[in-house]
C-alpha cells in the first residue's frame, strides 16, 4: 500500500494506492491517526484502493471513531464499484460521506 498525504486548504487529502489488509492496515492507521484533532477535515482518496478485508474495513472504521470523538470529518472518495458495494451491503457507508471526485469531496468540506 502506498500512502501519499498533502495538505488543501486545511484538509488533509491522504491518497491510497493498493490493497487495504492485514497488512497495510497498522502502516495506514499509523500515518493517519496522528492527522486527527480537533475539528480536522481528512478526506482519504480510494481511488486506488484494489482491495479492502475485513481488517481494512476496521482501520476505516477506528479512524471514523477517533475523528467524531475530536469533532472532526473524515470522508472518502472515488471508491471503486466493488469496494462501494461492499461497504454499502456491510453497512458502513452509513459511517462515512461518500463522494465520486476529490473535487465533490473537497466542496463538501468546505461547505
Amino acid at each position: 500500500m502506498k500512502i501519499n498525504i498533502a495538505e488543501v486548504n486545511g484538509v488533509s487529502i491522504v491518497t491510497l494506492n493498493g490493497e487495504l489488509d492485514g497488512q497495510s492496515a497498522p502502516d495506514i492507521q499509523s500515518q493517519i491517526l496522528p492527522l486527527v484533532h480537533p475539528q480536522c477535515k481528512i478526506l482519504l482518496d480510494m481511488s486506488g484502493v484494489s482491495y479492502v478485508s475485513s481488517i481494512g474495513l476496521r482501520a476505516l472504521l477506528l479512524l471514523h471513531r477517533e475523528t467524531g470523538d475530536s469533532q472532526g470529518r473524515i470522508i472518502l472518495s472515488g471508491l471503486p464499484e466493488m469496494i462501494y458495494d461492499t461497504m454499502f451491503i456491510t453497512g458502513f457507508l452509513d459511517f462515512f460521506e461518500a463522494y465520486g471526485t476529490i473535487e465533490e469531496a473537497l466542496a463538501a468540506l468546505a461547505a
